[in-house]
């Protein structure tokens, strides 16, 4: 192998899509499921909304809104595609708050049957705790 060959070779990766690192350091199932919470505007970058394409960088911070809660991560390592558990451990470092306790946890938007629809005050009440929650 020549010497230019294997300098190639020997570049790091200095960016990487913004859903395939979502998904290679398993944070969604699937590179489409990343593309989709992008889409959604669930993933931000630095603060800012980021599309699926968007080119991260080492050191970046990436916090994503998921259906088990938000997770706030700082990127180590780019990688591209999936590897095992361990490896795409260490390529983030994991700063996201701890989930909440089972009896904090809400039941937003539960009435029961036969009650009929909700009254204006009723919905006002509704709307209050659904915004709550989303903070």
């Amino acid at each position: 192998m020549s010497a230019t060959g294997h300098a190639v070779r020997m570049l790091a990766v200095v960016t990487a899509r913004l859903d395939a690192w979502l998904w290679a350091v398993r944070l969604t199932k699937t590179r489409s499921a990343a593309t989709a919470l992008c889409r959604a505007g669930h993933v931000r970058v630095n603060g800012d909304r980021a599309k699926a394409a968007h080119a991260l960088s080492i050191g970046d911070e990436v916090r994503v809104r998921t259906e088990a809660g938000p997770r706030v991560v700082i990127v180590r390592q780019l990688i591209r595609k999936r590897v095992g558990a361990a490896l795409a451990a260490e390529a983030l470092e994991d700063h996201s708050p701890p989930p909440p306790p089972p009896e904090e946890r809400a039941v937003v938007g539960v009435r029961d049957r036969g009650t009929g629809r909700p009254t204006k005050r009723d919905r006002r009440e509704l709307e209050r705790l659904r915004r709550r929650d989303e903070l």
